[in-house]
């Protein structure tokens, strides 16, 4: 039986939600392969990726939590190992003792670099069989589930 068969037997919504949670598990295997190599795991990455793209300034806890793809993600046990790998650094802030003033370190933003370039192949592997067209479109339809 070939999965277009497999779409007449099953509801169309149900083989939907089964085919995105078999992609997201698909994709959650293989990012997670890639970065092994790195010895990341994926909301490691996530949070370099966060702390680089704000070029200098500070974040704290509650904003890294946002940004995180799993809204589960420990996010003060993922600090706490890129802190002690040395990627990093947690300050307490000076205005507010409350507040922890979270930086990428130049240690963090080299293995970045690094991993650019084996990052966009791999991203490319993924949806290299996607014409542009089809990738905005999945994404347009992947957020408005996500959104209703």
């Amino acid at each position: 039986m070939n999965k277009n068969d497999k779409k007449d037997e099953l509801n169309l919504p149900e083989f939907t939600i089964e085919n995105i949670l078999q992609t997201g598990n698909w994709m959650n295997e293989n990012f997670s392969d890639h970065l092994k190599q790195y010895a990341l795991s994926i909301q490691q990455y996530k949070v370099l990726r966060s702390l680089k793209d704000l070029n200098g300034k500070p974040t704290d806890l509650l904003t890294l939590q946002s940004q995180m793809v799993s809204k589960n993600s420990n996010t003060t046990r993922l600090v706490e190992k890129l802190r002690l790998k040395g990627l990093i650094t947690r300050l307490q802030n000076e205005e507010n003792r409350r507040k922890v003033d979270i930086n990428i370190t130049e240690l963090g933003l080299n293995l970045l670099d690094e991993i650019a370039p084996a990052q966009l192949k791999f991203e490319k592997s993924i949806v290299g069989n996607l014409s542009k067209k089809e990738i905005l479109s999945l994404n347009t339809l992947l957020e408005k589930i996500r959104n209703k």
